[in-house]
């Protein structure tokens, strides 16, 4: 034990983190196996090691942090003390503000744990998720690759893998076997509006099992950010959001690529509305799906410059100073992003022949 008792000293070491949630996580386990177990032969020896663990973990206590005790209570989340170090950490923080887990079980837990990550930098986002798989192992639980909670798309992505074994949790993915809604698709639906329907269906599966959700579309409430936690908002959003995508399908096969153009504006619109606080970065999970939406329209606006219109699209980034003049009923935040710059762009400048569209922006002032 002399190596075990040297690593854990170091109170401010990750490695030493890791070890000693580890130990508490193994003293919990072979003493619920100990109280389940009649005969066995190795109770002795496994009772052996239970009271050398005492003694090396509390040998230890009086250097630990109060944050850092792994609680073996059978009754506590296994998992909340992964949520505890993800919530400690300042790098994250500017990203998901001062955020409070809300799941009262596990399985729940681990969900919430990993759709947080979803609105990080992705690279930041896969060094913690990383994490949070070696630190489940720690306390029983086993990456579960078999069942996922299939999100209608028109391709296959794997967001986060579940969890089996001492918890138990379902992962998530995107995937092109799950059907999406006939209200969206049809038959001969293109695979262009295929794809904005898988965003859009996205979009209200998130509204029903994240409440940390915010939408801030300006023809439901141009005067805030609003949460999406209350059954008549959620409705008020979806009803919009299923409306302009309608809209789109609709004017599909309209031989004039302004019209066109002006519903997939109003469309992107909707979907970029969708928000959280702090808004996602725009190279997190989230800001690359809206992103690769956004793109969406490059084409049209391409059809409508070669049938003899004057186009210009431009999305509004960067400092605020500079863009407000392209923009219109923008949203102030006192979170979240860099202070004079723009933290998410609700609705691109359009400017069609000689008719100006405004922008529409949230910004954080200095």
């Amino acid at each position: 034990m002399e190596h075990l008792t040297k690593l854990l000293a170091f109170e401010e070491s990750q490695l030493a983190w890791v070890l000693r949630l580890g130990l508490h996580g193994l003293r919990s386990q072979l003493q619920q196996a100990l109280q389940t177990t009649n005969s066995d032969l190795g109770s002795d020896a496994c009772q052996a090691l239970v009271e050398e663990l005492n003694v090396v973990l509390q040998s230890n206590e009086e250097i630990l942090k109060s944050e850092d005790v792994f609680e073996t209570n059978i009754n506590e989340l296994k998992l909340q003390y992964i949520a505890d170090k993800l919530l400690a950490d300042r790098e994250l923080s500017q990203y998901i503000g001062e955020y409070e887990f809300c799941s009262t079980n596990d399985g729940d837990l681990w969900n919430e744990i990993q759709r947080l990550l979803l609105r990080v930098p992705e690279k930041l986002a896969d060094n913690w998720r990383q994490l949070s798989f070696r630190l489940a192992e720690e306390v029983g639980a086993v990456l579960d690759h078999r069942v996922y909670r299939q999100l209608p798309f028109n391709r296959c992505e794997i967001m986060y893998p579940g969890l089996t074994g001492s918890v138990k949790s379902t992962g998530l993915c995107l995937s092109d076997r799950a059907p999406i809604s006939q209200q969206l698709v049809q038959e001969d639906t293109s695979e262009e509006l295929i794809f904005l329907a898988g965003v859009v269906s996205t979009c209200i599966k998130f509204i029903n099992i994240d409440a940390s959700l915010n939408h801030a579309l300006k023809s439901v409430d141009r005067f805030g950010v609003r949460s999406l936690s209350s059954d008549s908002e959620r409705s008020k959003y979806v009803t919009v959001l299923i409306e302009r995508f309608r809209r789109v399908q609709s004017t599909a096969d309209n031989p004039d690529p302004i019209v066109i153009l002006r519903a997939r504006l109003d469309l992107d619109e909707a979907i970029h509305s969708l928000v959280y606080l702090p808004p996602c970065d725009r190279y997190s999970w989230w800001g690359k799906l809206q992103q690769e939406t956004r793109r969406q329209i490059d084409s049209v606006v391409e059809r409508a410059r070669n049938a003899g219109h004057q186009v210009q699209v431009r999305p509004l980034w960067g400092t605020y100073a500079d863009v407000y003049t392209w923009s219109k009923d923008d949203l102030q935040l006192d979170i979240g992003g860099v202070p004079g710059e723009v933290s998410a762009c609700l609705r691109v400048y359009a400017k069609i022949n000689d008719e100006v569209l405004p922008g529409r922006v949230l910004f954080r002032p200095f």
